[in-house]
């Protein structure tokens, strides 16, 4: 994932190659000296381990709106697939963007409340490790001049022995 550090006010430009060798260019939210969205998704996903959020989806074949296809050859039925796993993943796609929430507020400084990371199953030292990690990467963020740009590999832990990952 290769993310474009552009002016205030304009939307991030996010640049995904999956395994497979398709690459997609995503428009999110964002932009100027706040950490894009989608790259909190990816920095909190990556530091808690989480596999079935929002980058684990589209590493697995999920093709969200925002994503236009650049190059690479789609497998057979990426459509169906896509839609498929966005139903079966819907409870852990919210859970994601709740986590993002929660640990961007807490990286920022907000007050999080305990009941709403035990809501969400997150430990209070991996939410504590997790938004500390968040908000060293909104200030290298904010020291990122203008074009240049953020590449974060996404890399889900090892699968365990007996289960297979797609």
């Amino acid at each position: 994932m290769t993310f474009s550090r552009l002016a205030d006010r304009r939307p991030v430009e996010t640049r995904v190659e999956r395994d497979d060798g398709v690459v997609f260019s995503l428009r999110g939210a964002g932009g100027g000296a706040d950490l894009p969205h989608d790259l909190v998704h990816a920095l909190v996903e990556t530091e808690l381990g989480m596999t079935d959020g929002i980058w684990g989806c589209i590493a697995d074949g999920v093709v969200w709106t925002t994503m236009r296809h650049v190059s690479g050859r789609q497998p057979p039925h990426a459509a169906e697939r896509s839609a498929r796993l966005k139903r079966e993943r819907a409870a852990a796609i919210q859970r994601a963007e709740g986590v993002a929430d929660l640990v961007s507020r807490s990286a920022r400084g907000a007050t999080v409340l305990p009941g709403e990371a035990a809501a969400l199953d997150l430990a209070p030292a991996r939410l504590a490790d997790a938004a500390a990690a968040l908000a060293d990467a909104g200030r290298r963020w904010r020291a990122l001049p203008v074009g240049e740009t953020w590449t974060v590999q996404w890399r889900p832990p090892p699968a365990r022995p007996g289960r297979r990952r797609r």
